[in-house]
């Protein structure tokens, strides 16, 4: 029910709402390192907006959808004079660590975050964005397999939630619906 409600107002958005707050009390601050060892929080250092999701690099499942789309939104909107970064929040920490992540990241975009943690630390994102992680199984190529959230969150460079996006859209779709919530190239 929320999800359907939540795509429904993500394409009912329009440039007056595209300007105003997030209406659902959804994100907010963590602390996190990355794949190179530096502390990192929900504020962009470059003040670059930013595509989040909770995922796995070893995903076989959503996550090979949502990290390359957020790669290709990315190099889209770098092309329009738009700079945004993508970021990936480990959903499985003993899985993805600051020494294994960053090597499958950079081959979908050079500019791709990978952020983990502690268990506390980790657990505070995941209830900032209301992200429920479920382990479903144990596969032998690919570690445990989860069920996980699947909304690419956009954020302001701030670290504030704009809007959700399905990663199941295509990449002109998501170029055009981010574009709505970035200031003018200059």
């Amino acid at each position: 029910m929320i999800r359907s409600s939540l795509v429904a107002l993500m394409f009912s958005a329009t440039a007056a709402v595209a300007q105003s707050p997030f209406p659902l009390a959804l994100g907010g601050s963590f602390t996190l390192i990355d794949q190179f060892d530096q502390v990192r929080t929900e504020k962009d250092p470059a003040g670059h907006a930013q595509l989040l999701f909770f995922g796995y690099v070893n995903c076989p499942d959503i996550c090979t959808a949502a990290l390359p789309l957020m790669a290709d939104v990315a190099n889209e909107l770098d092309a329009q004079g738009h700079k945004i970064t993508p970021i990936m929040i480990t959903i499985a920490p003993d899985q993805d660590t600051v020494e294994t992540m960053g090597e499958p990241l950079a081959k979908w975009h050079p500019d791709f975050i990978g952020l983990t943690g502690d268990a506390d630390a980790l657990q505070e994102a995941y209830k900032a964005f209301s992200v429920e992680i479920k382990p479903l199984f144990e596969d032998p190529e690919y570690g445990w397999i989860y069920a996980h959230g699947s909304f690419i969150h956009l954020l302001d460079g701030e670290g504030e939630i704009l809007t959700l996006i399905p990663p199941t859209l295509g990449t002109d779709q998501v170029v055009s619906i981010v574009a709505k919530y970035l200031q003018p190239a200059s």
